[in-house]
């Protein structure tokens, strides 16, 4: 072990993490169905469970990968963290305060000042312009509309979209809607990132500029970010890398600079067909 990362481990022990997991469990009731062996008055009730008994640290600044096949529970656990939802039993502690404890309008106020979320699904307002969409938390947080502008526009053209800001959801592409809803979790320099598949829809060389977008955020405003995806290239960016299965962790993998380029391009040569081949 080098002494550099002697180091990180002593003030990951030393410093209280930005998101503490305990015992998280979440569990769902599926019912109403009726069953032939029953009577008309009867219905089934099913318990599922999605995640189940999950201990997770997470420190102000670290990536963290989330891998997994559909229905590991990656998603219901990123919405744990984010405060989309409640546990059934166990906590999640956000900087001190088990976010179980607020209310449902605080617990919304606590992820406009807090948490940055990608969804799969962009939810992005057609009657907006991009910039507007990218702006939207800034207007909910009462900020000066110069300053919304500034910030959204700085934004997308990070994201390559320059010359895409009044354009509105319809005339944008896939790819296109999927970073301004990058750009739009960013916007507020949030604590915590929440990224479910955010290269899902991106190119190769436009997911490397998203990436070392979140790097960049997690280095220089020492933010938190987590990303679920199934896309490997794209959990190689992580320092700590996930792996769920039937709604439990059952590995987590520490992953060094070498181990990062060793993993991309071991996935990136496997995907490369040579003419002979074809």
């Amino acid at each position: 072990m080098t002494e550099l990362s002697e180091l990180t481990d002593y003030i990951r022990m030393t410093r209280a993490p930005l998101i503490d997991c305990k015992n998280l469990s979440r569990s769902y009731r599926q019912g109403g169905s009726r069953s032939r062996w029953f009577s008309r008055n009867d219905t089934e009730t099913l318990t599922v469970t999605a995640l189940s008994n999950t201990d997770l640290q997470i420190e102000r600044g670290e990536i963290v990968g989330c891998a997994g096949p559909s229905g590991s529970g990656k998603s219901t656990l990123l919405h744990l963290l984010a405060g989309l939802d409640t546990p059934t039993t166990g906590t999640v502690s956000f900087d001190g305060t088990d976010l179980s404890s607020l209310s449902d309008r605080a617990r919304t106020r606590h992820r406009l000042d807090h948490v940055g979320i990608v969804f799969q699904h962009f939810h992005l307002l057609e009657s907006l312009s991009a910039r507007a969409n990218v702006a939207l938390p800034l207007v909910e947080l009462g900020r000066p509309k110069g300053e919304r502008r500034e910030r959204a526009t700085e934004l997308l053209e990070a994201m390559g979209l320059g010359d895409r800001i009044t354009h509105r959801p319809t005339q944008l592409s896939g790819g296109e809607q999927q970073r301004v809803a990058i750009a739009r979790a960013l916007v507020t320099e949030p604590d915590l990132v929440i990224a479910d598949e955010p290269t899902g829809e991106l190119d190769t060389e436009t997911g490397k500029r998203v990436l070392k977008r979140f790097r960049e955020v997690a280095t220089e405003l020492n933010t938190a970010v987590v990303i679920a995806s199934h896309d490997e290239p794209t959990l190689a960016i992580a320092d700590r890398l996930i792996r769920m299965r039937d709604g439990s962790i059952v590995g987590i993998e520490h992953l060094s600079q070498s181990d990062k380029a060793h993993q991309k391009n071991a996935v990136e040569d496997s995907s490369r067909v040579s003419p002979e081949d074809q």
